[in-house]
């Protein structure tokens, strides 16, 4: 497995990979890999010629300091499971590299897909990905990339990114990969005392209980039972939980709004956000 840190090595190696006709998959990464990565490394092992990956800790997409100073890292442990699961190339740059002082920042217009949510909660969030997303595209120019459907709404701003700058790629959206008690696995995870470790699966035990009740329940009334049965937790707090439009991230009021739906939250132990979603179909997974 090959590393590199700076731009002008990232794109010698690519072109000779490109010259000789290779198919490339993208797993970009913000590192603290964990099996959740793995599965998309996994998937774009089968699925390509070369796999490359980035770690970079994307300062831009961090609209509080103290999170993006607390975010943990860890390359050594983060290039041993990269190359287990058969990553080819990682670049690893550092801020100055992605980020050349002087240098024009780009802005993408998401419309309504970042004013809701994430976008609502973290402003300036998505357009940090969007910058650095596209540029790790126009770098790296995969033919496919792979990305966590942990992080719903981020993934349809990728779609809209891809289709903004009419970019050759092929955005793959991947399952969630979840803890044996249903946690979500996350970089975050690791920063959860062991209390808090505990309480954390009960956010899917709820969301996989409130899809139960889906056929049975208004949308406004579903949303409420969510709210109330978080906070029979004091040391969860509740930042959002919608219900939503899959495609256009849009609340929906009742079911028949949506032939897709998804409910989307985040639950907060003090300042540590856990994300997780399900989706409202027939398929009780």
């Amino acid at each position: 497995m090959k590393i590199c840190k700076n731009k002008s090595e990232l794109e010698a190696t690519l072109q000779l990979l490109r010259n000789s006709g290779k198919t490339i998959g993208l797993v970009p990464t913000m590192g603290a890999l964990h099996q959740g990565h793995a599965s998309l490394l996994q998937r774009a092992r089968q699925e390509n010629d070369i796999v490359v990956s980035s770690v970079f800790v994307n300062p831009i997409q961090f609209n509080n300091p103290e999170d993006l100073q607390n975010y943990p890292r860890n390359f050594e442990s983060d290039c041993k499971l990269l190359e287990e699961n058969g990553c080819d190339l990682v670049f690893s740059p550092t801020v100055e590299e992605m980020y050349p002082k002087g240098e024009s920042i780009e802005h993408f217009d998401f419309g309504s897909l970042e004013k809701v949510m994430e976008g609502k909660n973290r402003p300036g969030h998505f357009q940090g990905v969007g910058v650095i997303v596209s540029r790790l595209f126009k770098l790296i120019q995969p033919s496919t990339a792979y990305f966590g459907e942990k992080d719903f709404q981020q993934v349809a701003i990728i779609q809209n990114l891809v289709e903004q700058l009419h970019l050759p790629i092929t955005i793959k959206p991947c399952p969630i990969i979840r803890e044996s008690d249903g946690l979500a696995l996350s970089s975050r995870n690791v920063l959860l005392t062991k209390d808090q470790r505990t309480l954390a699966p009960n956010i899917y035990k709820i969301l996989y209980e409130s899809k139960k009740k889906r056929h049975n329940t208004e949308v406004i009334e579903l949303k409420k039972w969510v709210e109330n049965e978080i906070e029979k937790y004091p040391q969860m707090k509740l930042e959002y939980f919608e219900i939503a439009n899959s495609r256009t991230m849009q609340s929906i009021k009742t079911w028949s709004e949506a032939s897709e739906q998804v409910g989307c939250i985040v639950v907060a132990f003090q300042k540590i956000r856990l994300i997780d979603n399900i989706r409202y179909d027939n398929n009780l997974k």
